[in-house]
């Protein structure tokens, strides 16, 4: 979940996935991806005693808590009864944008982030529903270097994947507090551990709290937390999120449908049941340390769905928001159609 442990957190993946995007958008979003609706049954319950419908859900990294609810709903039965056998899989290294966006896999897990910059190069990824309400991710540093606000950033060194989003993102948490970004020295850490980075050449990392964050509790090592969203609400933004392509819904509506609902109810028994779920998934993935996973299922529990009337609905200010963010930065070039990048729709009621 951390930006480290998680690193396609542009979803981003750096300049390399958005090369291949932009391959895709020269040659069509199409792929593999409507191969039909076998007569539109697979959302049914009824549906159960016909083949399930074979899909595929890549993830945007290594398993961890952002998708304990979708190991819920395939051990659970959540989707098989609604008429879909779903293979939940790993991405490739220009991440799960790319295989969504070809029709390699019919959905995968993304960001607000990667899917605003893929629509301004015309490849129709369309997000179904927000995993988490809130932006928990922030810039973390070890505490005894005393960054508790972004004009401590000032003299410091950033370790990050390379994304001009970074700096603007930085430079306008700064500029709150008037504060220069040009002060701070950013580098290219790649996919180095931000426990080993921060001993070595780095001093503060961009992190998901409920991974890397616990993790640091649990090592007891004292770190500092600056969160996005108390400085600029504009980076309060969805990440992750389940995307899909404009190609599945128009198609094959019904299997969205099915997917979506069945992800609902595997998170909506995450959000109640955080220690069970959190079994579910070690099951699933034995090699994830149990520790860190219970921990983690637990703070996240109550940040699935936050204050949202239920999980996963997306509201139209947050998408606009930071794409007027993005504009205001010059790191999207034109006008999107802000409607067209997420939908409600498929949520249950």
């Amino acid at each position: 979940m951390e930006r480290q442990h998680q690193r396609k957190g542009w979803k981003s993946k750096g300049a390399a996935a958005f090369a291949a995007l932009l391959v895709i958008a020269g040659c069509g979003a199409g792929g593999n991806g409507g191969s039909g609706n076998e007569g539109g049954a697979a959302a049914s319950p009824s549906a159960t005693a016909q083949p399930l419908k074979e899909i595929k859900v890549v993830l945007d990294w290594t398993p961890n808590t952002n998708h304990t609810g979708l190991y819920v709903a395939a051990a659970q039965g959540m989707w098989e009864k609604r008429g879909l056998d779903v293979e939940i899989v790993q991405p490739p290294e220009s991440g799960a944008d790319q295989m969504v966006a070809s029709g390699a896999a019919e959905f995968g897990v993304g960001t607000q982030e990667g899917l605003t910059l893929a629509r301004e190069q015309d490849i129709p990824l369309v997000s179904l529903a927000a995993v988490i309400q809130h932006n928990t991710s922030g810039f973390a540093s070890p505490a005894d270097k005393n960054i508790t606000e972004p004009k401590d950033f000032e003299g410091y060194t950033y370790g990050g994947w390379g994304s001009p989003a970074e700096e603007a993102v930085i430079g306008s948490m700064m500029k709150e507090q008037g504060a220069d970004v040009g002060k701070v020295n950013i580098v290219n850490m790649g996919m180095a551990d931000f426990f080993t980075a921060v001993q070595k050449d780095i001093d503060f990392a961009w992190i998901f709290y409920a991974w890397t964050g616990i993790e640091a509790e649990q090592r007891g090592i004292p770190i500092n937390m600056v969160y996005l969203s108390d400085f600029n609400e504009q980076l309060d933004y969805y990440t992750p999120v389940l995307e899909t392509s404009e190609k599945m819904i128009a198609e094959q509506p019904d299997v969205v449908r099915a997917f979506v609902e069945g992800a609902s109810e595997g998170y909506e028994y995450a959000i109640e049941h955080p220690a069970e779920a959190a079994d579910i998934l070690l099951e699933a993935v034995p090699d994830l340390n149990a520790e860190l996973v219970k921990e983690s299922q637990e703070w996240l529990a109550g940040k699935y769905q936050d204050d949202a009337p239920r999980w996963g609905e997306q509201k139209r200010e947050v998408w606009s928001g930071y794409a007027e963010f993005l504009r205001e930065h010059d790191l999207l070039k034109k006008e999107l159609d802000i409607d067209a990048m997420f939908t409600n729709e498929f949520l249950p009621e």
